[in-house]
């Protein structure tokens, strides 16, 4: 899984006395407004709830810290930690003073779960883990509204079938499995009735979407039926996908249906062969390049945002400068970076590792190729008409993930059309055309 560790703190609006802290990913987001549905119908109250991210050291470190702080601050609340970290290692949480309850990424979105603690308590129970590689199905949990009215996400699937060398999430999430295209259907249909432009798909791997399911539909297929059955949706986009898995229906849909997004997210992760392949990656740097000029030549106007690590295992001078000049080949735009972190059980762990220094030196020459890019595109969008879905009254995005602040406010959630007039830290400044 993809996406920057960060944190989020969310307060329910229909209970002030249950906090929901996340970290991560986008589908940790989606899960914690599941979370926090379950624990308001269920009149779970004096908690907080931290939904943790495994995918770097330092996200389990801030995790961690937060906890402590959260103790410090409140000396009442009952402190439950659940996500990946929980998930891989409960009992690093489960013998923190400060925690009174661990449960596990299957046991989170389950609101049995939730009425049992509101009536039951805590008890003495203090770690309810079970085993996430037995999960064999994904529901498909109905979140009629999140935080804001602009833009919502839809968990299609969770869980990877793959083994990348780096990574631990598949021990936080388990094997592949997608949720049935009708109840994905359903809750974008439902939001879109809320009121929300704009529904984010999203998943741990969801370019293997729907093979566990009859007839293996694509993610291509899952989203042509909810633009065909969802009329009224006005942008569908999609969170972190797999280049190589990218079906046929897909690259007709970017082709031809202008509610799909000119913005994709791609799990790179190096642009150097051998350092791919000891990843365990799937595909080459020349089929990197080759998706991302076969997507610009059917979208023109389709930029791209990308996962790259530095400092990997045996990645020499070479070899990094394979994944440098891969910024500019496939044109990226957004470029997420990830120092190399060594993760306990992972074969990469077990490789011989790059000296830190080196590492975070190249981390700053991939952020600051990045940010050249990202500076390069929001100055080209200058004095162009801009489609704007409204984040807030005065800032929002453009169809291909800029943000934008306005001189003007617009109402939160509405699509407005932006002339941009020029560039300031990091983002677009517009106003509201006729």
């Amino acid at each position: 899984m993809s996406g920057t560790p960060k944190k989020e703190t969310n307060t329910p609006d229909v209970d002030p006395n249950v906090d929901i802290v996340t970290f991560g990913c986008r589908l940790n987001s989606y899960e914690s407004e599941v979370m926090k549905t379950h624990a308001a119908k269920a009149g779970l109250d004096n908690a907080i709830i931290f939904n943790t991210c495994a995918v770097t050291n330092e996200a389990v470190r801030q995790a961690r810290q937060a906890i402590r702080k959260a103790r410090r601050d409140n000396d009442t609340a009952r402190i439950i930690v659940t996500g990946c970290a929980a998930q891989i290692d409960p009992a690093q949480f489960g013998e923190m003073e400060e925690v009174d309850l661990v449960i596990g990424n299957e046991e989170k979105t389950d609101a049995s779960a939730f009425a049992r603690l509101a009536i039951e308590g805590i008890g003495s129970e203090r770690i309810r883990v079970n085993d996430i590689m037995s999960v064999k199905e994904t529901a498909g949990h109905l979140v009629e509204g999140f935080e804001g009215r602009a833009r919502a996400f839809v968990q299609v699937q969770n869980g990877c079938d793959h083994r990348c060398t780096f990574c631990i999430i598949p021990y936080g999430r388990g094997n592949s499995r997608s949720v049935p295209a009708g109840e994905v259907v359903t809750q974008v249909r439902a939001l879109v009735e809320n009121g929300y432009s704009e529904v984010v798909i999203t998943g741990v791997d969801i370019t293997s979407y729907g093979s566990d399911l009859p007839g293996h539909p694509s993610l291509g297929n899952l989203c042509a039926r909810i633009l065909k059955l969802v009329p009224d949706l006005k942008r569908l986009r999609l969170s972190s996908i797999d280049s190589i898995e990218a079906d046929p229906e897909l690259m007709r849909l970017i082709a031809d249906e202008e509610r799909l997004m000119p913005h994709l997210h791609l799990s790179l992760q190096a642009g150097d062969n051998m350092v791919l392949k000891r990843m365990k990656r799937r595909h080459s740097r020349e089929d990197a390049i080759a998706f991302c000029l076969e997507a610009k030549r059917l979208r023109p106007e389709i930029v791209f945002g990308a996962d790259i690590i530095a400092g990997f295992p045996t990645e020499t001078g070479e070899m990094f400068e394979n994944s440098l000049r891969l910024v500019e080949d496939c044109d990226l735009t957004w470029l997420h970076v990830f120092p190399y972190s060594a993760r306990p059980g992972t074969p990469a762990a077990r490789m011989p590792q790059v000296d830190g220094k080196l590492i975070k030196d190249r981390a700053k020459q991939l952020r600051d190729a990045g940010a050249a890019r990202t500076t390069a595109f929001l100055n080209s969008r200058i004095a162009q008409t801009e489609n704007v879905l409204m984040e807030t009254e005065t800032r929002g995005r453009t169809e291909q993930f800029a943000e934008i602040i306005l001189a003007a406010p617009a109402r939160t959630g509405e699509i407005v059309k932006t002339r941009v007039t020029g560039t300031a830290a990091g983002m677009l400044h517009g106003e509201a055309s006729a």
